[in-house]
This record gives structure tokens, sequence and C-alpha cells, in this order.
């Protein structure tokens, strides 16, 4: 027997979410990607592209894409980043335990240029992939996240892996993925959630990494891709010896603000950062 409910409850008029809409704004990534989300602005009668400065306050990005693709690399120099300027940051470690997470963090700060001891002070870390208690069971993740949260009051929020909630229980993803996105929204963070290929589909789409389940929830989807040059016809189009790898970023979609919607080039550097270079058109018109 199906439970009745209040209508009144869940009816509301627009005007009463007027309070409680957020700001826009960008929280700044230190990447490529800080100008690549706008916002309309009206000046002069004409409505013009003002940059946000980084992904949108509050909005929770699902990173995708194939395996060595950048997308803990770009997650963990977020989280630094943000930790190096003073902000609580929440990163839930589903792949690597906690200890080698540390030392890779230390590496980016110091390229970064930023004091490791204020990134320490303001990161507060779940260490789910150590503890299958809480990595295989969905109330005790979403409680520990929370715990974490509200204790040290982060405003930034990084999973890697969400893939890692349902590995092997693909039939659970969406389930999984709309609970923690549904909990980070009521904690008012703002987060990257870093998804696996987990599907047949082409690697430069959102279903390729983490499938609809996943691009389908969040407010926005970014795609990680990246292309091992194996022919001469590859060599030549992008302008790159054979055995090299070219990699790709791009924004398949936000709920939340305009976007740039091209595909770009972008390296990780020497000292294992992301640096945009510019958009595939141009790269490859060079050639």
């Amino acid at each position: 027997m199906e439970q009745s409910i209040d209508p009144k409850k869940f009816v509301r008029k627009l005007e009463d979410y007027q309070d409680e809409a957020p700001e826009i704004f960008g929280i700044p990534t230190s990447t490529g990607l800080d100008e690549l989300f706008y916002r309309l602005v009206k000046k002069g009668g004409e409505w013009t592209k003002e940059p946000l400065g980084g992904i949108p306050f509050r909005a929770v990005i699902n990173v995708t894409g194939e395996p060595d693709t950048g997308k803990s690399v770009l997650a963990e120099q977020f989280a630094v980043f943000q930790a190096g300027r003073g902000y609580g940051v929440c990163f839930v470690t589903v792949e690597a335990p906690a200890q080698f997470l540390f030392t890779a963090l230390q590496q980016k700060a110091d390229v970064m240029g930023l004091s490791f001891d204020e990134v320490k002070e303001n990161m507060v870390v779940v260490d789910a992939a150590a503890n299958p208690s809480i990595r295989e069971n969905l109330y005790n993740f979403v409680e520990t996240v929370r715990y974490a949260v509200q204790t040290y009051e982060t405003k930034i929020t990084v999973v890697d892996s969400i893939t890692g909630l349902y590995e092997h229980k693909e039939i659970m993803a969406r389930q999984v993925v709309r609970v923690v996105f549904n909990e980070l929204k009521k904690l008012g963070q703002t987060a990257l959630l870093i998804s696996q290929k987990r599907s047949s589909q082409a690697a430069e789409t959102a279903e390729a990494a983490g499938g609809l389940a996943v691009a389908h929830i969040v407010d926005g989807t970014v795609v990680m891709g990246k292309v091992l040059v194996k022919s001469k016809w590859e060599s030549q189009l992008y302008g790159l010896p054979l055995g090299s790898v070219l990699r790709t970023i791009r924004i398949d979609g936000c709920r939340v603000v305009p976007h740039d919607t091209r595909t770009w080039v972008f390296e990780i550097t020497e000292t294992g950062l992301v640096e945009f270079v510019e958009p595939l058109e141009t790269f490859i018109s060079k050639t």
C-alpha cells in the first residue's frame, strides 16, 4: 500500500525560493576551467559573457574519463588550491589510501607555491579506500561525509572516485549517485565527483565515464580524454610524433550557468599540474 502525503508540504510559489537561491559566482580551480564557465551580464543594452572565474558555487560537477586522463590530477589540484587559500576542503578518497594521498597533495602544494601547512590545516580526509565499512555501505558513507563536513565546516568536497562506491554493482549506480548528490546539496558543498569509464561508449562522451547514472543527476559534467597518436594520419592531423598523447577536456553540460562548449587541449606538466593549451580547433589549424 502506497503511503499518502500532504501535497501542501511540496508545493510553493517560485517567489518563495528567492531568499534560498544561492549566489552565482565561481570557485576557482587554478586551471583553464575557470574561464570556461560564464554568466550573461547586460551592458549598454547588450548581453555580454563574463567569465565566472571558477566552477559554479555550490554546484556538484562530475569529472569523467578513461584511466590516466588526468581526473585525479585535476581533483587534487583543485583541492590543494582551495585549502591553500584558507577554505575548508573535505577530500573523500575511495581509490588510494590516505597516506598515499598525503604525498601527492604535498607535492601539489610545493609546485603550486602554496603553504602545505595551510593545506593540512584546512583539509580533512575521509579514507573510504582503506575502510570497506564506509566504501561498501552507502548509509555509513553519507554519515561519515556529513560528519566531516559539519565538524570541520568545509565548503568544498572532492570524491575520488564515486565509481568506487558501486564497483561491480552498476545496477545501483543511479541510487548511489542520487543519494550522494542530494546530501552534498543539503550540506551546501561545491563538489567534484570523479568517475571512471564504465561503458563501451566513445571515450569523449559523458556516458563513457560513469554512465548516465552520473551525468543525468549532477549539475554538470567535465569530460577528460586522451588520444594516442598511432597512425601517420593522426600524426599529420595533430602535428605530433607517433606515440604521443594528446589530452583533451570539455564541459559536456551544466544546468547552473552557460559554458564554453569547445573541446580544449591540455597538458599535465612535468610538475604534475593541469595546464590548458588552446581549443582543439585552433591546435589542429596550426598543423
